[in-house]
């Protein structure tokens, strides 16, 4: 799904993340890696092979778009380190030519050096005229791309089926990005009429508001 957002062109994937065009980046919100090995260290039993969806997914998209730079909007890494970083780590050498920025999230609680080390440039936030990229909503005069809260919103159909999806939410100055992740919720948006919403599923980006 192609749209315009202050003037510049983004591909919305159906993978939960998008592609501003115009600057040949990748934009990805929340992906919680080490997240799956987080949760079965603890005892929850969630599919080991769910952590290396994530990266999977990734792969896919990187090898089909080939980005020059990827902005991961905060939430890279879920927590401590576990078995999972030196999956990240040999996921970023794969790209030697592609510049991996972090906007630092909650989550991201590593030793800086450590995400600098593994070939990473970290930020609090960053600044792309016209966009403002943080982890959070935060004020700005420009417009402020974040993730953080996992968006999504509940779709109602005839015979009162009901479907939760995530969606990429575009209001007046500010836009939200869905959870890449896996095993990481919905939070349930709003929208109003002038705001402009698009789920993701298996198949497809649709608009729904």
């Amino acid at each position: 799904m192609r749209i315009i957002l202050e003037g510049e062109r983004f591909l919305l994937l159906k993978e939960r993340a998008a592609i501003w065009e115009d600057q040949k980046t990748l934009l990805i919100a929340d992906l919680h890696i080490g997240k799956v090995s987080h949760f079965r260290k603890n005892g929850i039993q969630v599919p080991a092979m769910a952590e290396k969806n994530n990266l999977w997914r990734l792969a896919d998209i990187m090898l089909s778009h080939t980005p020059q730079k990827v902005i991961f909007l905060g939430d890279l890494f879920h927590s401590k380190l576990n078995t999972s970083w030196a999956d990240l780590v040999d996921f970023l050498e794969g790209f030697p030519n592609v510049e991996f920025i972090l906007v630092k999230g909650n989550h991201d609680i590593l030793p800086e050096q450590t995400f600098i080390d593994a070939g990473l440039k970290v930020v609090e936030q960053l600044e792309m005229d016209p966009f403002l990229f943080t982890h959070d909503a935060t004020e700005s005069d420009l417009y402020n791309i974040h993730g953080h809260i996992h968006p999504g919103v509940r779709l109602s159909g005839i015979g009162r089926q009901r479907l939760s999806l995530p969606c990429f939410y575009f209001g007046e100055g500010t836009g939200i990005f869905p959870s890449f992740g896996d095993f990481t919720g919905l939070y349930k948006i709003k929208p109003i009429k002038t705001d402009r919403v698009f789920v993701s599923t298996d198949e497809e980006v649709v608009q729904v508001f």
